[in-house]
């Protein structure tokens, strides 16, 4: 099945989307490795984590002053939003081209897998994963899985699993027609060719 592809505005926005999540990432980082900071070796008990405390609620009060900030002067996101996204795509280390590659590709992949769930689901209420491996082994993939790799890897893809779905009387581990998120603009169009 050809995947049509991204359109420019979807790469970019992609490029946004994977440079916002390392941003994160390392200021998350960087904020853990301060409250970490705080604990003292030398002290025992409450004493010895009352610097990682001081420093959690430092950084729950910038936080607060950050939102009082944005709700006195909203017109500050003027400013701050082209900030924040010029720093969220400088995050993307020089390798990014590759990696923002990659997530294109493991994106495409989840898509694929979304339109192959809801052509074996059909009109019925789901499919159980045993259908699901079986079409996925006919079709040369997946050799060796198991249910419970499909179990553990599904989740992974942005596929949900119930433990419990019913079809044709019978009840297994399986993917229900109301846990698959909305399709994607690439998927319906996938769909309709």
């Amino acid at each position: 099945m050809n995947q049509p592809k991204a359109t420019a505005a979807q790469r970019h926005a992609r490029t946004l989307t994977t440079g916002q999540r390392i941003l994160l990432r390392h200021l998350a980082d960087r904020a853990t490795a301060w409250v970490r900071a705080g604990r003292r070796d030398d002290l025992e008990g409450i004493a010895a984590i009352l610097g990682c405390i001081l420093r959690l609620v430092l950084l729950g009060a910038g936080a607060y002053g950050l939102w009082l900030l944005i709700r006195r002067w909203p017109g500050i996101l003027w400013a701050a939003v082209p900030l924040w996204c010029w720093a969220a795509v400088r995050a993307i280390p020089e390798d990014g081209a590759e990696q923002a590659a990659q997530e294109e590709s493991t994106e495409a992949q989840r898509e694929q897998l979304h339109t192959l769930v809801r052509g074996l689901i059909g009109d019925r209420p789901g499919v159980h994963l045993s259908t699901l491996l079986d079409h996925i082994q006919k079709h040369g993939q997946g050799e060796g899985w198991s249910i419970a790799t499909l179990r553990t890897r599904l989740p992974l893809l942005g596929v949900p699993v119930r433990k419990s779905v019913k079809v044709d009387k019978r009840v297994a581990y399986g993917v229900h027609r109301d846990d698959l998120p909305a399709t994607s603009p690439t998927e319906a169009t996938a769909e309709a060719a």
